[in-house]
Formats: C-alpha cells, structure tokens, sequence
C-alpha cells in the first residue's frame, strides 16, 4: 500500500506546473475517494510524518488541506480503509495502543459545513474509540424548577457513575473561582473561533460574554468512565440536539406557571426586574419544549422526591448499571487497547474490518487475526468517533461464522462457533 504516491521528483516534474510537488515519502497509506487520491504519514527525509496530501485526478494538483481536529502521531506502516463514501479509518502505525485507530474526515456533513466556512479544501480528524460509553444526558428546565438540584442528588447518589461538563466562558475568573473546575476560561478569539469550527456542542452571548459546552468537556467525562450530565437552557439543548452528540434529552418543568413564579420570588435574592426577566425566558422556554421532537422526556417536579425517583428510572439507576448493557442489550466483547502490528493487511467486509497478521517487537510473523465492527459508529469530528467494537479470532472457520452473525455475547459466539477463541483484555487484543 502506498505506491501510488511514491512520486520521485523526476515523475513530479511535469505536476509543477499545475501547482506543487510534495516530498518524497515510503511506508505511507494511499487511498482513493471518489477522483482524489488522499496522502497520508509515511517517512520523509526528516523522520516521520502526519501530514496530509491530496491529488486531485481531474485537474492534476496537488492539494495541502486545512486540517481540523487533533492530528495522530506521525506513522509510517499504517493501513487505510476507505468507508462509508465519506472517510478514511486509518489503523495502526503507532506504538502506542490507544493511537491506532483514527478516522480522516473527507466528505462528511461536518466536513462540507467547514468547507463552506473556510473557502478552501479541508478534512478533518477524529479519534477511534472502542467499545460503547454511557450516552451522555442533557437537562434543561427554567430557572427556579429545580433542576440544580436534581442534578446534585443524583452526583450525590452514584459519585462514581456520573460526571458534571465544565463549560467554557470569556468573562474574567470572579472570587474563590478555579480555572478547570467552576470554568474553563479562555480568551474570546480563541473560543471564536473554536465554535467557528465546530468544536462546541452549544454557545451563546451572555451579557456580552461568551458561554458554551466544548465537544471535548464532555469526552473528558466519558474518558473517565462516567456519564456525562449537561445542565443547558433550551436553545442550547436544541444546539446539541443537531450535533453529533447522542444524548438523552430531559425536560424538568413546574406543575404550573404560578408555582415557578412562587418559588423564584421565594428566593428573595433578586430584585423584582430580575424576576421578570426570568419569568419572560421561563414563558418562551416552556413554550420551545412542547417541541416533541426535542426531549425524549418531560417530568414534572411537583415534588421533589417523586421526581428524582422517576429521573433515576429513566436513567435507568434502578436496574443493573448503565455501562454493563450496550447498544441491542447484549455485552459486547469490548477491548480499551487495540494492538495493531507494524505491516499489516486490512479489508473491509460489508461494515467489518478484517485485520491479519504483522510483525511484533521478537520479529515473528504474527498469524493474529482482529475483526473491528464499524456498524455501530458514533460521533465523528471535531469530537471522537465511539463505537466501535473490536473481536480477536483465531481460526478462519469461526470467522466466518462471527461474519454471518454479525456482534453477540460471549457465551453466544462459543456456543454457536467452539472452533472460535476470543480473547479481550485491557492491555490489547490477542491470543
């Protein structure tokens, strides 16, 4: 793989006049999409790189794209796999296991958006997960509803299975603030232009300061292995609601217009101005949450206890834990490090990748065989791609028995193939 832009200068000659010529290069990935051909990583002269090239076939230029997301380490020895119309899984190439997996963005919706944006050629990265993550729960609900509290129960109650999104603002630290706890404070051109580009969930303009949630505060929750909680209004819940983001959308509203307008002048902390206001934001947000399309739930908070008990049903914290059961109910085989050999070959079948083979660190040909299960992908850049389920297989039999039947459990897969050994761990897919 990676002949097609072994290009010496003598062959680059006659390119120059249609633009540049990129550097020599071996040991890159070269795949094609549609009429260009996308150049990536490989050894130059200076060691290794992460760059990307385009060729485009129909007009004979060499393209440099602006490059959005957080790039892979340089590598050289990868594959690429080209999926889904719109993509490039790139595998291996690295030493370290969890940077083996990465997705280029070509044609994505995110990417034609950024296209537009910029007016010039632009891909971008995102990060391959394996294995699920909790789908993260936005709540939304008028000042004075309840909702803070409801929250801080439940961070209470399951400390270790929950996780609160820091957001972002502009405005200066106030008294006994911490940067990175309360906020994560930045200057306005930065957060500017990181919302231009996509890499926040939902923004808005606050008594002239800038207010968001990044995509990457909330992959901070979920790298921790918890469950991420955004407390947002509900333009912002309607921002998220069209991103990437696979959430759960929970409305919390009063039994009635008056009790709100009860419990706000019952906290006799705002001037009556201030009431108003809130009261005037209540009003148009109960109106936008009859929007069915929006949340997936509605609770009343009449009373409190009542409503954190069916907030914990919905949850789901009143059966087994959230991160034992994924996607169609069945535990599926899920390894964090995916150890991907130097020298591999990959192939995509339908929505699986079949990866074989390789040379580990003792310099034996390995005969390893992994299949990573691309049907059940989420997110996507400027965030990471989750999703992604990886199997080991160690006869070709039990392969094509995995291939016909598509994820099951455990037990499942030795039942119905005993010629099948999988095995999972935490340090890499092996056998």
């Amino acid at each position: 793989m990676g002949d097609l832009g072994d290009l010496a200068n003598g062959d680059c000659m006659s390119l120059l006049a249609n633009g540049f010529c990129p550097e020599g290069r071996f040991s890159h990935s070269s795949t094609v999409v549609g009429k260009r051909m996308y150049i990536f990583g490989g050894n130059k002269e200076d060691g290794l790189s992460n760059d990307v090239q385009i060729f485009d076939t129909m007009t004979g230029k060499w393209i440099t794209p602006m490059v959005l997301g957080t790039k892979p380490l340089p590598r050289g020895g990868h594959s690429a796999i080209h999926f889904n119309n719109d993509l490039i899984l790139i595998l291996g190439g690295s030493t370290k296991p969890k940077d083996n997996i990465w997705f280029l963005e070509v044609d994505t919706p995110y990417v034609k958006e950024q296209r537009k944006i910029q007016g010039k050629e632009v891909v971008a990265w995102s990060k391959g997960v394996v294995g699920d993550t909790p789908q993260p729960v936005v709540i939304s609900g008028p000042s004075g509803v309840g909702k803070g509290t409801l929250i801080k129960k439940l961070m209470e109650e399951f400390p270790t299975t929950f996780g609160f999104s820091v957001s972002h603002t502009t405005r200066v630290p106030r008294e006994r603030e911490t940067a990175g706890i309360h906020y994560h404070f930045t200057q306005r051109k930065v957060m500017e232009m990181e919302v231009q580009e996509g890499k926040f969930l939902e923004s808005a303009n606050v008594h002239g300061n800038l207010y968001g949630t990044s995509i990457a505060a909330v992959e901070a929750v979920a790298d921790a292995g918890k469950r991420c909680i955004l407390d947002i209004d509900v333009q912002g819940a309607r921002s998220v609601r069209n991103s990437t983001l696979d959430a759960l959308f929970i409305f919390i509203c009063p039994p009635s217009f008056e009790e709100l307008e009860k419990r706000l002048r019952g906290r006799g902390t705002e001037k009556e101005e201030d009431v108003q206001k809130r009261l005037k934001t209540a009003k148009a947000e109960l109106e936008l949450a009859r929007d069915s399309s929006l949340f997936d739930h509605t609770l009343v908070n009449d009373d409190l206890e009542t409503c954190y008990q069916r907030l914990k049903e919905i949850l789901g914290m009143n059966k087994a834990p959230f991160s034992s059961v994924v996607g169609n109910g069945l535990p599926h085989l899920i390894a964090e490090d995916v150890e991907l050999l130097p020298s591999h070959s990959a192939s995509l079948i339908d929505q699986n990748v079949i990866v074989y083979g390789g040379i580990p660190a003792n310099g034996r040909a390995s005969n390893n065989m992994i299949v990573l299960d691309l049907s059940s992908l989420k997110g996507g850049a400027p965030g990471r791609t989750r999703g992604l389920n990886a199997y080991a297989v160690d006869e070709l039999s039990g392969l094509c028995g995995f291939l016909k039947q598509g994820p099951q459990s455990t037990d499942q897969i030795k039942r119905l193939h005993p010629g099948m050994n999988l095995v999972v761990g935490n340090g890499g897919i092996g056998h």
